[in-house]
């Protein structure tokens, strides 16, 4: 009786070793230990010339990978048909370089978010509304460092971190914050990028080939 070998693919798999074997880049699940052993150390592939970046990889080479050593074992596949394989060889783990890259985008983040705000207040006027609201209830004229420009203020920073939902290592609640979303939307189409483009060379290799 042949056992049952289950694996499963993500869209994006991260790997730090150039050596990709079955259990860095899929879960796997099997009734027999030594089956699922035994796969788990199966080398895959190689990643050329050690070049950091991100590689295609289709379940179906997987499963062939499997079947070519595998005589009595049955590969039922689960997940992405195809999926990307992100190399990264970590060579900065210093704690130095963390804190220059994290000060580096909170100086542009602050900065383009001051650019923003200040041009959408040029925009709409919105000293020239304090002004007028100002002389209309108390009747004097705004010195622009009012009561009005304190709440303001205020009311735009504490609106930044309920809409980001997080404030420092604290989230407010546990729901992903849109940063977070917006993230996992630029990840996922960038692989489907990928594998479009890797699709689109394969079919072009193939009626090449079928050509000659």
């Amino acid at each position: 009786m042949s056992e049952i070998l289950y694996i499963q693919t993500e869209k994006n798999v991260e790997v730090h070793s150039p050596e990709i074997y079955l259990g860095d880049i899929a879960k796997l699940a099997c009734n027999d230990q030594k089956v699922l052993n035994r796969n788990r150390m199966r080398k895959i592939f190689t990643i050329p010339n050690e070049a950091p970046g991100r590689y295609v990889v289709s379940a179906a080479d997987l499963i062939k990978a499997i079947a070519r050593e595998e005589n009595s074992v049955d590969v039922t596949h689960i997940g992405e048909p195809e999926f990307v394989v992100t190399y990264e060889t970590q060579k900065h783990n210093h704690l130095w370089y963390s804190w220059i890259k994290t000060g580096f985008v909170c100086v542009l983040t602050f900065l383009g978010g001051a650019f923003s705000i200040m041009t959408f207040n040029m925009d709409v006027d919105t000293s020239g509304l304090f002004f007028q609201l100002y002389r209309q209830f108390t009747g004097e004229i705004s010195t622009g460092h009012t009561i009005l420009e304190f709440t303001y203020s205020l009311g735009v920073g504490l609106g930044v971190i309920f809409f980001f939902n997080h404030f420092g290592h604290k989230k407010l609640t546990t729901d992903p914050t849109p940063m977070e979303v917006q993230m996992r939307v630029y990840e996922d189409d960038v692989n489907r990028t990928l594998i479009a483009v890797k699709n689109r060379g394969r079919k072009a290799k193939t009626r090449k080939g079928a050509g000659n």
